[in-house]
């Protein structure tokens, strides 16, 4: 189903549903104390349908809740075209793993559906909603049967309505780091002040993702030479990765002559470059490639068939410089030291954990434009100037010092 089809639906059919639902909901509850949360809950829910990077940045809320209830078990609701992240990274055993199906246009009502009714056999005591541009995950939060529903809410600013039946409700602050905003929805689980958030502790920034992806040393060695064996030119030189597709939304792509410009100084220096992503920026890279003139450029668009293989990929790699969107997120899983541009969106906000990530931002008066509030729908034309001002020069430079660092990578 297109992305725009299903904002549509979600607008006008979500909307009227969680109107419906709030209804039933307040009348359900009329006279009724909200519940509280058992002190040792047996299932917890956490609905994460978004994009993969934002199940990286959820890694210190999983750890946190696995400290605070040691004894919940953990399910975990996604995108089917997601799950693969979640199982990598052991969010949940398989089994508590639930995917629901979006490719099938109106047959994913009957998946709400179906899915919704398994959950609520559990039977759940509290689901986690981190939700912020959909209404399904709401809908869906409330048919689940759990007693307690934790979930953002616009509160009095205008943001997305998404019902009035998330009891556990905690306000989205568009002024904090998303990691730290997943914590808030731990907190509100068994909070009674309002907002929820209000007694929680105070936090900085996550320091990192707390997730790990093991691999054994056999593994990564016979990967690295498997790559090499295949592109015997990025052979006894430091890697640069490059990936420069914008995904489902092209306006967060920095312009192609500029990551040519890199590329093309970073082969001067003496170092190899990949270019990476899925075979739908097949024809970009070959685009790169032309301008780039380089033997040391080669093009790996569709060489990864798995996230688990694109992270040994990068434990193979010394950088990594990358649009915003999820192979930013997935190096902070690894050594390799990661430069991500932002612009419709910002690092502030999104940016990768831990200290190996570099953001780069123009600080254009008009950047980000993308938020909970616009639906992530951009007012502008196409002409994505908070990216294009970011010169590439000083991009090349800071390029070269870093691979001027000694390398964690191919330990």
């Amino acid at each position: 189903m297109r992305v725009q089809t299903q904002r549509w639906i979600d607008r006008w059919l979500g909307q009227l549903l969680c109107g419906i639902v709030s209804v039933w909901a307040r009348l359900v509850t009329l006279g009724r104390r909200p519940p509280a949360l058992a002190q040792e809950p047996r299932h917890i829910l956490v609905i994460l349908l978004s994009e993969m990077g934002s199940v990286v940045l959820a890694g210190p809320m999983f750890a946190t809740l696995r400290q605070r209830y040691p004894g919940a078990t953990l399910h975990v609701l996604q995108l089917q075209k997601n799950q693969e992240v979640a199982a990598l990274l052991g969010l949940a055993k398989p089994e508590h793993l639930h995917a629901l199906d979006d490719s099938a246009g109106l047959g994913l009502l009957g998946d709400i559906w179906r899915v919704s009714m398994h959950l609520r056999r559990l039977p759940l005591d509290a689901v986690i909603d981190c939700e912020l541009f959909s209404r399904i995950s709401s809908l869906m939060s409330y048919l689940s049967g759990a007693p307690l529903r934790v979930g953002f809410t616009p509160h009095t600013q205008e943001g997305l309505y998404r019902g009035s039946y998330i009891n556990r409700a905690i306000p989205y602050n568009p002024y904090q780091h998303i990691s730290k905003q997943f914590l808030s929805l731990v907190d509100a689980l068994d909070a009674d002040s309002m907002p929820r958030n209000k007694a929680a502790p105070i936090r900085g920034l996550p320091s990192d993702t707390q997730l790990v992806v093991p691999f054994e040393a056999a593994e990564l060695n016979a990967y690295r030479h498997k790559m090499l064996a295949d592109h015997p030119t990025l052979a006894d030189r430091k890697i640069v990765l490059i990936y420069a597709g914008g995904g489902l939304l092209p306006e967060r792509a920095w312009p192609a002559a500029h990551y040519a410009r890199v590329a093309r100084g970073l082969c001067q220096a003496g170092h190899a470059v990949g270019l990476i992503g899925l075979r739908d920026d097949a024809q970009l890279a070959h685009d790169l490639l032309a301008q780039i003139g380089s033997e040391f450029c080669v093009d790996l668009t569709g060489y990864t068939r798995s996230i688990r293989e694109l992270l040994m990929l990068f434990h193979c790699a010394d950088l990594l410089i990358t649009n915003d969107g999820g192979p930013g997120h997935f190096a902070s899983l690894t050594p390799i030291r990661t430069m991500v541009f932002f612009g419709p969106e910002t690092g502030r906000l999104y940016g990768p954990l831990g200290s190996r990530a570099q953001v780069l931002e123009s600080g254009l008066a008009c950047s980000p434009c993308l938020s909970a509030y616009n639906h992530r729908e951009t007012f502008c034309d196409g002409d994505n100037q908070c990216l294009k001002r970011i010169a590439p020069d000083p991009v090349l430079a800071d390029a070269l010092t870093a691979l001027a660092q000694p390398s964690q990578a191919h330990s």
